[in-house]
């Protein structure tokens, strides 16, 4: 993989905070835990429904944040017509998919909470897509529209099983089972497997676009995405109506971003209007987060060192010689260890023994 990305959080927290900065965004600190209530009302927003809990000393359920978006919701007052943006460098804590093992996962994102127009989505779209550039050039943001899935839904006049079952197909892109459910019910999902194939970019995707009924999203959709193409974004934005999320919390625009060399997403965002509503605010809302433990996926499959050069010395090295070939050969931001003998299992780009003679390279990997 020759994408550049930065193998250290903490110094992806620096970037990201500073793009955010960038454009307006206030950081946002919160507490460590919420009461437990607040998860378990809304457990199916979560991305884990594994939660650490433990018992006030006033009596109270609390839970360690396994979420920040609700913590931001049930702590934001309603404002009148602008918008509140906010971005937070934060911990949760739970259990990762596919581990049964809770762990301290730091997590970055924004959140925008207002009166949410056309401008205030493609915004922070192009934001998720720099945040992800941050990390690595090698990405892509897969685009979708509840408004649109909703609506060609909608058209089948379905039981609200059936309904269940149609979403889960199209979320899994199982055009077979679409296909079984055609037969078992004997339905038309032609529009539905139409929408199922569809996927790429914008110039691809046009002409069935082009075709639905539901003009409203689609004219919305095409703005937004020829938008972010005209900022140079083409070839990094792709529209996937399988990026499905659980239309009582979402509406909207839904994306997911991915970066070469990680099997899942590492971003995940959307318009979250309903889960406002749940919640009992007026407000509009659009966000998502990044990840950063993901990131550690990549420093596993990377050829990164260790250090890019180890200085040997021994007892007999002057001081002044051994702080001198340091000082010579960390120049340009390259990472030296001096010691006395060959860590065991651990990489350099070059090996220096120092000796009265001077620096002999025994090893160059670079």
């Amino acid at each position: 993989m020759n994408s550049v990305y930065l193998k250290d959080e903490e110094k992806a927290i620096f970037a990201l905070r500073a793009l955010y900065q960038k454009y307006g965004y206030m950081p946002y600190k919160m507490c460590k835990f919420e009461e437990y209530d607040l998860y378990l009302k809304n457990k199916d927003f979560l991305i884990s429904d594994n939660i650490i809990t433990f018992t006030d000393t006033d009596g109270r359920l609390m839970a360690l944040k396994p979420d920040v978006t609700l913590s931001i919701i049930k702590n934001f007052n309603d404002i009148n017509g602008s918008v509140k943006r906010v971005y937070y460098n934060e911990n949760v804590y739970r259990a990762p998919k596919g581990t049964e093992n809770f762990k301290e996962i730091m997590q970055s994102g924004l959140e925008c909470i207002g009166n949410i127009d056309d401008y205030t989505i493609y915004e922070v779209l192009m934001l998720a897509a720099e945040s992800l550039n941050t990390v690595s050039c090698d990405y892509v943001i897969d685009i979708s529209h509840l408004g649109i899935v909703s609506s060609i839904i909608d058209e089948q006049d379905l039981s609200d099983e059936i309904k269940k079952q149609v979403m889960k197909c199209i979320g899994e892109k199982n055009l077979s089972e679409l296909c079984a459910i055609e037969k078992r019910e004997n339905i038309d999902l032609s529009k539905v497997k139409e929408l199922n194939a569809t996927y790429g970019s914008l110039d691809k995707v046009l002409p069935f676009l082009n075709s639905l009924s539901c003009t409203k999203e689609v004219t919305q959709l095409i703005k937004i995405l020829t938008a972010l193409e005209k900022s140079g974004y083409k070839g990094k934005v792709r529209i996937d109506f399988s990026i499905i999320s659980d239309m009582k919390y979402y509406n909207g625009f839904v994306f997911k971003g991915f970066i070469n060399g990680i099997p899942s997403s590492v971003l995940s965002g959307g318009q979250y209007d309903r889960l406002m509503k749940k919640m009992k605010r007026n407000e509009q809302a659009i966000g998502f987060a990044i990840y950063l433990d993901m990131l550690e996926i990549l420093d596993e499959n990377s050829q990164a060192y260790d250090a890019d050069t180890v200085i040997l010395y021994d007892e007999n090295t002057d001081i002044d010689a051994v702080n001198e070939a340091v000082k010579r050969f960390s120049k340009n931001g390259k990472s030296v260890t001096a010691q006395r003998i060959l860590p065991e299992n651990s990489r350099f780009k070059q090996v220096v023994k120092l000796s009265k003679g001077g620096a002999e390279i025994l090893e160059n990997n670079a």
